[in-house]
């Protein structure tokens, strides 16, 4: 097993593609802690996970609760980040108190995770972006500054927390994650089979599809500074 007696923390580890990261820990004898804002969510996730995993609340906004985590779980081998809240909208519409929200949450919140952690040198860290950064779509503006944003922190944090290892993963339009809560089911399917339609591999991304590359990340020493685009061909279509 490639992750045996490794500790991995997947902070947004209840859901989508962080509890596919954390199943899939497990499953590689990794000794698996996940951690999010809601306690109901943890409990579910963890009885689905199994394999004696340990939970946590956390909202990775606010210092003083990531200094708690970090205070409580002590030092770890792999840092996973997938969890974020973000509102976007056309720069002229989305209110300044939104941008600076999504800001606080999927950039900020990362930088003070990783801030705070206790890494083992032989560790790694995975920050997650989007397409966006690279292809950016209307109404889209501050979700595509802060996926660049989010790209170049993995980039200098390689440089300077080596030999840490720290890379960024990119993924493309993925099913059975938080970003279309409340958006309904007629009109989800509608949009990912369209999506599906302009993709080369002609379907849209699983949480599982993502989490293999997590793995792979984690157990590869010698991957470091990088980006990986984890959809479908998406940057192409």
């Amino acid at each position: 097993m490639r992750l045996s007696d490794q500790k991995v923390l997947i902070i947004g580890g209840s859901s989508g593609m962080g509890l596919a990261t954390a199943k899939a820990a497990a499953r590689e004898e990794a000794r698996v802690i996940i951690a999010s804002r809601s306690k109901a969510k943890l409990k579910d996730a963890a009885d689905k996970i199994g394999a004696d995993v340990k939970w946590y609340t956390v909202d990775f906004t606010d210092e003083e609760s990531v200094k708690s985590l970090f205070t409580a779980i002590g030092a770890i081998d792999h840092l996973v980040i997938p969890g974020s809240f973000v509102t976007t909208g056309p720069l002229k519409e989305l209110p300044m108190s939104d941008a600076r929200a999504s800001m606080d949450s999927k950039f900020f919140g990362p930088y003070l995770a990783v801030k705070e952690a206790q890494l083992n040198p032989q560790g790694s860290i995975i920050l997650f972006s989007g397409i966006l950064s690279r292809r950016p779509d209307k109404g889209s503006a501050i979700l595509a500054a802060i996926n660049a944003a989010v790209e170049t922190l993995g980039k200098a944090l390689a440089v300077e927390l080596a030999p840490v290892r720290v890379n960024v993963i990119s993924p493309g339009l993925t099913r059975n994650t938080g970003a279309f809560l409340g958006m309904p089911e007629e009109a989800l399917e509608a949009m990912f089979d369209g999506a599906a339609q302009s993709l080369p591999v002609k379907r849209v991304g699983q949480p599982a599809d993502i989490a293999s590359v997590t793995i792979e990340l984690m157990s590869n020493s010698f991957i470091t500074g990088a980006v990986f685009d984890v959809d479908g061909g998406g940057l192409l279509s």
